[in-house]
């Protein structure tokens, strides 16, 4: 019994981490878009980027676990930089049509354009709170 007792640890891990994938995967708190800035799941299409100002788009989804450790951060600058720049959330599995316009390969991306419309800088995977402010600020969000 004892040479089988890694074995079964390692399958009750994969279980258990399964089952809570799952579970997130349903959890219909998930399906809330982010309070502050914009969301295509709000029902308030937004040109993207937003015209005159420096826009920072977020692509993910509300069921994805980065993109949830993201929404809290995103909730925050949405408030932060309301009258400097939009903040605007896409989810990708509500709206799929979005990965082929913006050549999204993994989510989150996150994809800032400066004042005039030009990308600027694109990033994969989650991105912090400073980070994201650093790059709001080379493109011109004061």
């Amino acid at each position: 019994m004892k040479k089988y007792a890694p074995v079964f640890a390692i399958t009750l891990l994969a279980l258990i981490i399964a089952g809570a994938s799952w579970f997130l995967m349903f959890d219909k708190s998930a399906e809330a878009p982010p309070s502050g800035g914009s969301d295509l799941i709000s029902g308030k299409p937004q040109t993207v980027p937003v015209p005159g100002v420096p826009t920072m788009v977020d692509i993910g989804a509300h069921s994805c676990i980065p993109c949830k450790m993201m929404t809290p951060i995103i909730q925050e600058l949405s408030v932060e930089y309301k009258d400097r720049a939009a903040i605007v959330f896409i989810d990708v599995w509500r709206y799929p049509d979005q990965t082929a316009k913006y050549g999204i390969r993994a989510i989150p991306t996150q994809i800032f354009y400066d004042a005039k419309g030009v990308e600027r800088y694109r990033h994969q995977g989650f991105m912090d709170k400073p980070s994201i402010m650093a790059k709001l600020a080379e493109i011109g969000a004061r």
